[in-house]
């Protein structure tokens, strides 16, 4: 799990196309003693399992699933992303539960700016919509924002400076591309809330049942 506070901008050393895969190398500051092998760092949001490190860099194997998924396929290198290592038990939230496996890729219809922050509004598939509500958290490329508003096919954050600066953000044009993590939370009241219909909707077998069926 992480929380969406994305620690540090890494560069991208090289990416190895390996037929549907592909091998992901990142040259970081996060690299240190403490780093392991098989441990999880979210790369632009999406969820990787370290398999190599060096004094500078790391490398990640990249799935089928995931290329398909996110926008990692279009990497290249020299492109910046945004790391954050995996959440530590004794760690602060201070932005939201992020699994780190990305629901969709999402367009930047619109950058502008508001006040003292920068605006962008995102084009979303419609299967994803449900799960985004006004004030509610989002992760876009990894890093946990609050949904300022949702329209049908479509939602906007408000991006203050250090959040810019600090992020791939300051990057993102109209047209560019960006991966896309709704609130877990959501799915899981979703899919409780399917089970309960579901056992209302369910017949009951009792005396009432056999007798209109003609057992009885």
């Amino acid at each position: 799990m992480f929380t969406g506070l994305i620690q540090s901008i890494g560069q991208v050393h090289s990416f190895k196309r390996q037929g549907d895969s592909a091998q992901l190398r990142i040259s970081s500051s996060l690299v240190d003693a403490d780093l392991q092998l098989g441990e999880s760092i979210a790369v632009n949001g999406a969820c990787l399992t370290v398999t190599a490190w060096d004094n500078s860099s790391f490398t990640v194997d990249v799935s089928p699933e995931t290329l398909n998924c996110t926008t990692l396929g279009q990497l290249q290198t020299h492109h910046p992303v945004n790391l954050e290592r995996a959440l530590r038990l004794s760690d602060r939230l201070g932005g939201h539960l992020v699994s780190g496996h990305i629901d969709c890729v999402a367009l930047v219809r619109r950058r502008s700016e508001d006040h003292n922050a920068i605006r962008f509004e995102f084009g979303v598939p419609q299967p994803v919509m449900r799960y985004l509500v006004t004030k509610g958290s989002v992760a876009v490329d990894g890093i946990s924002l609050t949904v300022n508003s949702v329209e049908a096919d479509m939602f906007s954050i408000a991006v203050i400076p250090h959040s810019l600066q600090m992020t791939t953000l300051k990057n993102c044009r109209e047209g560019s591309q960006v991966n896309i993590e709704t609130d877990l939370l959501g799915r899981y009241v979703e899919r409780l809330l399917q089970g309960e219909n579901n056992s209302k909707n369910e017949q009951k077998v009792d005396f009432d049942f056999l007798a209109k069926n003609g057992f009885l």
